[in-house]
């Protein structure tokens, strides 16, 4: 079962705040909803849901379905510990298809088969096609990280199938958004393979795969082993963000303890016993890497610079640490896209 925890919304504020404006939303509109949350789990007048779900709920009364799908997004954030987060979710979905048919690129939203326990189970993904799209060209699988899902980046993901003419296939990792969990690391490379396979099917038979956030432990990890053709990881975690001693900060630790599995917050002992199987230095160790980009901020509070330069010197892997911006580089996501852009073009992706 979800837990809360304490974390303060101004925080979550001072962290994301970029991200907030920088993916659609009207400086303004942010600018009131921050003024007006002063509690991070009431559903009412000042907590965070309630007034998100309501600057959400202006835009859809003015049918502006896309910017109705981004608050409520930000009104679930950063996980889905309630009741009133779960509601925000739904909304968003409910909204976000509704914003579809203006999408600048085709849109299908499917079910694919993949394993589970012992069985399987089907995990909601979005194709996003360029105009014109006939099959011939590479797919791209794509995914956030524990806090921001395939919904929330959909202008991220829109953008690399126009500029790169490939599909795009959108992912919520396991134990986030639309994907059961716990998170697990082979659950999770498992769910990857799977993908692949349905994405081969798709496209030119050509899969490459690109993780932000956690997604980056993912893609690092298809990328290492080799299960697709080609990875670009941003901001992923390795190894060093693995260890037994590692802090969080801006209300991770709960974020992280939820897509875990956990119904209270983990203690140091317990993340010990977890963490060992997400280090990826058995991977690390070998040399079947494919073509990978490892990308990141120099001044990322969640990810030590060592998981970004333990790829520098390997094979057929390009590594940019970016100064002056954080977790993810995403204060400089433009630099970061065009970064990946000319590498896809350089190695004829």
């Amino acid at each position: 079962m979800p837990y809360r925890w304490r974390v303060a919304p101004e925080d979550l504020f001072v962290e994301r705040y970029g991200q907030m404006v920088n993916n659609g939303l009207p400086i303004a509109d942010v600018d009131t909803v921050r003024s007006s949350v002063t509690d991070m789990w009431l559903d009412e007048p000042g907590g965070w849901v309630y007034e998100w779900s309501r600057l959400a709920g202006v835009y859809a009364e003015r049918g502006q379905h896309h910017l109705a799908a981004l608050a409520y997004g930000w009104a679930k954030f950063p996980t889905l510990a309630d009741d009133a987060k779960r509601t925000a979710l739904e909304r968003q979905l409910k909204h976000y298809l509704l914003a579809a048919p203006g999408f600048k690129v085709g849109f299908e939203r499917r079910a694919v088969q993949v394993p589970c326990d012992e069985g399987v189970t089907a995990v909601p993904v979005h194709f996003l096609t360029p105009p014109g799209w006939s099959g011939d060209a590479p797919v791209l699988l794509a995914s956030g990280g524990v806090d921001t899902w395939k919904m929330d980046l959909h202008g991220l993901f829109e953008t690399v199938a126009l500029r790169t003419g490939m599909g795009v296939l959108a992912f919520d990792i396991p134990g986030t958004g639309e994907c059961a969990g716990p998170m697990d690391s082979e659950d999770g490379a498992d769910l990857v393979r799977a993908l692949a396979i349905e994405a081969r099917a798709l496209g030119n038979g050509r899969v490459l795969h690109l993780g932000i956030s956690m997604g980056g432990h993912f893609s690092a990890c298809s990328g290492l082993a080799g299960d697709v053709d080609a990875a670009i990881v941003i901001g992923g975690p390795i190894e060093a963000a693995f260890a037994q001693d590692r802090t969080f900060a801006y209300g991770m630790e709960g974020v992280v303890g939820n897509a875990l599995g956990f119904d209270h917050q983990p203690d140091d002992a317990q993340l010990a016993r977890i963490w060992p199987p997400f280090d990826l230095r058995p991977l690390l160790n070998l040399d079947t890497n494919v073509p990978m980009l490892v990308v990141n901020g120099a001044g990322d509070v969640h990810v030590p610079q060592h998981d970004t330069l333990v790829f520098v010197g390997r094979r057929d892997t390009e590594v940019h640490l970016l100064p002056d911006t954080g977790h993810c580089a995403a204060s400089k996501m433009p630099q970061v896209l065009e970064l990946m852009f000319e590498w896809i073009h350089r190695h004829q992706l």
